[in-house]
């Protein structure tokens, strides 16, 4: 066997499936000799990993760097982090670079996404706490939201996000707040909303807004897409990405 260098580096995407990245990066992708691209999906995003090999260290790292710089052309919006990264800590790191706070509103992650984010060491220099408002008796008493909107609109819907998101932000006194509500079945779900469906709510001084998310899977796998969402689209909201 003769000597070889390898190099390697993942880039961690999320908020696009892989068919669609499929999509963004072949047509313009040429791979040299000894170079690859494998697309590594999992529950909450696609990681793509480039390895070029070549003779020479410089040479692979060269190669590797050619590939990746196009991936980040191509598709780096979708892009939050290389390699170790992890979505709740280069969102932590956003607040915390930027002297931001955090606090949360969840009902159907009952808790997941506080743990996420706090699973981070130093969260407590941005994360101020959450409510899981879980009951709308709870919704109501804690977050504000009106009885009104919980009966005509439903507690999945995109002005019961809004208003869980706006009052969190007001009860914690937080820069930004993060609401999540869905139907993460088995049960549950009707045709306007079947399981699945999951609106986020994000407040903060210049911006509210709800996203609607339809995320297939089962009872666990919604919950951890869901916090997933909620990090990416806050994280997009931070660096004021489209």
């Amino acid at each position: 066997f003769r000597d070889e260098s390898i190099s390697v580096t993942k880039l961690r995407t999320t908020g696009i499936v892989e068919s669609r990245l499929h999509e963004e990066i072949k047509p313009q992708l040429k791979l040299e000799n000894g170079v690859k691209l494998a697309y590594l999906p999992s529950y909450t995003g696609v990681d793509l990993r480039v390895t070029a090999r070549a003779s020479k260290e410089a040479e692979a790292e060269e190669r590797k760097m050619q590939v990746v710089r196009y991936l980040e052309t191509t598709v780096g919006k979708f892009i939050y982090g290389r390699d170790l990264d992890t979505l709740e800590s280069v969102v932590g790191n956003l607040l915390a670079d930027n002297d931001k706070t955090l606090a949360v509103a969840e009902s159907c992650t009952g808790g997941m996404l506080g743990e996420t984010i706090t699973a981070v060491p130093g969260a407590s220099r941005y994360f101020l706490g959450g409510i899981l408002a879980y009951a709308n008796d709870v919704k109501t008493a804690e977050l504000g939201v009106s009885t009104e909107t919980l009966n005509s609109q439903g507690a999945v819907s995109e002005a019961v996000a809004t208003a869980m998101a706006v009052g969190c932000r007001k009860r914690f006194a937080s820069d930004y707040a993060l609401a999540v509500t869905g139907v993460a079945g088995p049960d549950g779900g009707t045709e306007d909303k079947p399981v699945g469906t999951v609106w986020i709510g994000l407040a903060s001084a210049h911006n509210t807004t709800a996203r609607l998310f339809q995320l297939g899977g089962m009872r666990d796998v919604i919950r951890v897409r869901s916090v997933a969402c909620a990090l990416e689209l806050l994280r997009r909201e931070i660096l004021d990405i489209a």
